[in-house]
């Protein structure tokens, strides 16, 4: 399924294929945990889901945040 979220960072609109139905989308949607939803997933690809950012956006915003 191409899931879409908008970046709460960006502003963009991103989208990914994920390999989610839409009975999973449902049942998260109705309150049941993300893990148990959709197991199939990795935490990437749920986090898309929850938020909107992609694993790119992360690693940009840590390697920011980084005071090293």
């Amino acid at each position: 399924m191409l899931v879409g979220r908008v970046c709460p960072f960006t502003g963009a609109k991103n989208t990914m294929e994920i390999d989610v139905t839409a009975a999973q989308m449902l049942d998260w949607e109705c309150g049941t945990l993300i893990q148990y939803a959709m197991p199939n997933l990795n935490a990437d690809e749920r986090e898309f889901i929850m938020t909107g950012i992609t694993p790119q956006i992360w690693d940009d915003v840590m390697s920011d945040n980084d005071t090293d």
